[in-house]
């Protein structure tokens, strides 16, 4: 009997220890997992913020709708009709209207607004509408044909809600921005996308420093307004890229800083002041760094500095690979242009070149374009003046101004004067595309030359 009492008691001393056991470690440790499991899900719908649906575009949208407006141009031909002036002797033809519409951006409340060159050009009435309805006549104030910008004022009978600019040296690749417009006469129209790449070359004749977005733009778009998300201007949308002339992918704008840069010259001085730094040469990419044997890969590489000019003046030198502008970092020739068609005449910036494996910062005054003439294969150019288009009805070219090339001495007299409309192809439009156009050649190469003479003989040469 006493044996089993023992017994009993061991039992029931095991079953206290193994209960308590279990409550102490078993339940504590399920709960621990409970709760591991419990906040897991919040761990794993974290949202990070990159989606559409994370961003609110709703402000800027109703802000930016307001500041875009519609901009028709209107202009008039002749039609004449020979059969009619054979039969019955009637002259002077028939007056035709033609209407080009586009948009354009308020960017004060006494009625400036900026747009495209190419939307009011020809233009002989151009008429203003607001978002609101009210519509006014138009007075253009000034362009810039070669960044395609235009100015125009309105005479409001209110102040008008007008943008903010934004730096678009600070925009961002990936991020968020709207297009404003009225495409196809779709008046108020906002479409959005992301910043698809900056400083895009299109190797057009002016411009070369393009915002690049996959924001749907079409006809009717171009001069309307590029926003990022706070509806700040971040560009102004000049053109798209396409086989059908209707958006397929890419569109293109005018960065805001050098829109910024335009209309402030044409207000203050009457037309864009223009600097330059006095260079030329080719941006470096794999092949190019070989073939002028530097380490770098990117950057700028100098391969001749125009006499007299500020890069000349400051120290630049043949070889020299240009890395930052400022602090803005270089590494392409839309790069560059872009930094440099925010800047005017006589402002300084700081040139970071590397030079022989070191890196050193030159300041450098910009000179005026004006003011330097381009010299190549010993032919002195200056870009043709009016009463020289006047002259030899044409709209582009560069004039020999003088001869320093030995071989071409004998035909100096002949040459001086003359214009040259292209150079191995490619059309003269003014200096500065012939000194982009034979930055990476050397004097040693040979280059076809199509010449108008002052008699107005065309003739072919190769130098």
């Amino acid at each position: 009997m006493r044996n089993t009492a023992n017994l009993f008691f061991v039992a029931l001393l095991s079953g206290i220890i193994t209960l308590g056991s279990y409550k102490l470690f078993v339940e504590e440790n399920n709960a621990s997992a409970d709760n591991i499991i419990t906040s897991a899900p919040s761990l794993a719908t974290k949202t990070v913020g990159l989606t559409a649906e994370a961003i609110d575009f709703t402000e800027a949208a109703e802000s930016t709708l307001n500041q875009v407006v519609h901009v028709k141009n209107v202009s008039y031909r002749t039609i004449s009709n020979p059969i009619m002036e054979f039969m019955y002797g009637q002259r002077g033809g028939q007056q035709q209207q033609q209407i080009g519409t586009g948009s354009g951006v308020i960017i004060s409340e006494d009625g400036y607004i900026v747009t495209n060159n190419h939307v009011i050009n020809g233009a002989q009435d151009l008429e203003v509408t607001l978002n609101n309805k009210k519509t006014y006549k138009a007075k253009l104030i000034g362009t810039d044909s070669k960044m395609d910008i235009a100015l125009l004022k309105v005479e409001a009978d209110e102040k008008l809600p007008y943008i903010v600019f934004a730096d678009s040296d600070h925009v961002r690749v990936g991020e968020w921005v709207l297009a404003v417009g009225n495409p196809y006469n779709l008046n108020s129209t906002v479409t959005a996308g992301i910043v698809s790449a900056k400083a895009r070359n299109l190797d057009t004749r002016g411009i070369q420093s393009f915002i690049q977005t996959d924001a749907v733009v079409n006809p009717g778009n171009s001069g309307g307004a590029l926003v990022n998300t706070r509806g700040e201007l971040v560009g102004i949308n000049t053109m798209i890229s396409s086989n059908t002339g209707s958006y397929v992918g890419y569109s293109f704008a005018v960065p805001s800083n050098i829109t910024r840069k335009i209309i402030e010259d044409i207000m203050e001085f009457g037309n864009v002041q223009r600097g330059i730094l006095g260079i030329e040469g080719v941006e470096l990419n794999g092949v190019a760094s070989r073939e002028f044997k530097v380490e770098d890969t990117q950057g700028f590489y100098v391969n001749k500095v125009t006499k007299n000019s500020g890069a000349e003046k400051a120290g630049i030198k043949s070889g020299d690979v240009i890395k930052k502008l400022d602090n803005q970092t270089i590494s392409s020739f839309a790069e560059l242009s872009g930094y440099i068609n925010t800047k005017r005449p006589n402002d300084e910036i700081k040139v970071t070149v590397s030079r022989n494996g070191k890196t050193v910062v030159i300041p450098v005054v910009l000179s005026k374009k004006e003011l330097l003439n381009y010299e190549f294969y010993g032919l002195e150019l200056e870009d043709l003046d009016a009463s020289d288009k006047q002259r030899f009805k044409i709209n582009q070219g560069v004039k020999i101004k003088d001869i320093t090339n030995e071989k071409l001495a004998p035909y100096s007299d002949e040459l001086k004067g003359s214009i040259i409309l292209s150079i191995d192809g490619v059309k003269a439009t003014d200096v500065e595309t012939i000194s982009r156009g034979l930055g990476s050649k050397t004097e040693k190469e040979g280059v076809r030359v199509e010449l108008l003479l002052r008699n107005g003989q065309l003739m072919r040469i190769i130098i």
